[in-house]
C-alpha cells in the first residue's frame, strides 16, 4: 500500500468530483505547480490509487429504468462452483456491481435492466438457469436518496 499524504488526498479528491479537469486547474486547486501535480497524478495511476477515469451515465435516460439488488445463494461452496458464478456474473452486462458478502447469503448483486420483463429474463434465463444458484431474493430500487462516485477521504484524515 502506497503513503498517500494531505496533497495527494486533496488530489484525489478534487479528481472524484471534477474527472475532466485540466492539470493546470488541479495543480492550482491543490496549490502545487503544473508539472509537480502531474507526477503526482501520474504516481497516483501507476500505483493503481487511481484505478480509471469514467463518465457517470444517468441509468434511466438511456432506458435502464429498474434497479434491483438480488441476494444470490448458491448450491455449493467448493472453488469451481465459485469460480463459474464469478466467471458468468463478471460476462452479465446487466450486473453493475457484485459483492462477495457474510451471513446468510454469498453474494450481493445490483443491476440494472430496462423494465420488469427484462429483469425476469435475467433471473431465469441467466442467474438461476445456469448458475449454480440455490436461492435469490430481490429488492427493487424505488428512488436513490443518495449516490456518491466519490470516497469520503477527509475521513481518513480525521481518524488519525
Amino acid at each position: 500500500m502506497m503513503a498517500i499524504d494531505r496533497t495527494d488526498r486533496r488530489i484525489l479528491e478534487v479528481l472524484q468530483r471534477e474527472g475532466r479537469i485540466t492539470n493546470a486547474e488541479l495543480a492550482e486547486q491543490v496549490s502545487l505547480s503544473a508539472s509537480a501535480c502531474l507526477r503526482r497524478v501520474q504516481r497516483l495511476e501507476a500505483a493503481g490509487v487511481i484505478a480509471g477515469y469514467a463518465a457517470q451515465v444517468d441509468p434511466q435516460s438511456v432506458g435502464l429504468g429498474l434497479q434491483a439488488f438480488v441476494r444470490v445463494q448458491l448450491k455449493q461452496h467448493d472453488g469451481e462452483t465459485i469460480e463459474r458464478f464469478v466467471d458468468l456474473v463478471n460476462g452479465w452486462d446487466e450486473v453493475a456491481a457484485c459483492h462477495a458478502l457474510t451471513g446468510d447469503m454469498d453474494y450481493l448483486l445490483h443491476i440494472h435492466v430496462a423494465d420488469l420483463e427484462h429483469f425476469s429474463r435475467f433471473l431465469l434465463d441467466q442467474l438461476l438457469n445456469t448458475a449454480g444458484v440455490a436461492d435469490v431474493n430481490s429488492s427493487f430500487v424505488l428512488r436513490t436518496v443518495k449516490r456518491a462516485a466519490s470516497l469520503p477521504l477527509t475521513q481518513l484524515e480525521e481518524a488519525r
